[in-house]
């Protein structure tokens, strides 16, 4: 069943937590960037035409060797997500 492109938001919001974002986009206007910033800050930015979700580095400061894996992470499941999607499309 095909559903019409949505993005779905959550927030939960429990006393002495943390507060939670959850946020899925099933649409076909996501995009990708990524580049670096004039204060040369490097960022990676996911982006629909309702959401905004950026990652940079940690506390807005120079990389660190914690930013490098983080960038690995998204990398390692940017690349694994394309290949599922071209498998499935051959299917």
């Amino acid at each position: 069943m095909l559903r019409d492109p949505y993005t779905y938001v959550t927030l939960s919001l429990n006393p002495g937590a943390p507060a939670n974002v959850g946020i899925s986009l099933y649409s076909t206007e996501v995009r990708a960037q990524a580049s670096v910033l004039d204060s040369g800050r490097p960022y990676f930015a996911i982006t629909s035409s309702n959401v905004d979700v950026t990652v940079s580095t940690i506390a807005a400061g120079p990389a660190t060797p914690r930013d490098v894996e983080i960038a690995r992470q998204i990398f390692q499941a940017a690349s694994r997500y394309l290949a599922d999607c071209e498998r499935l499309i051959e299917q």
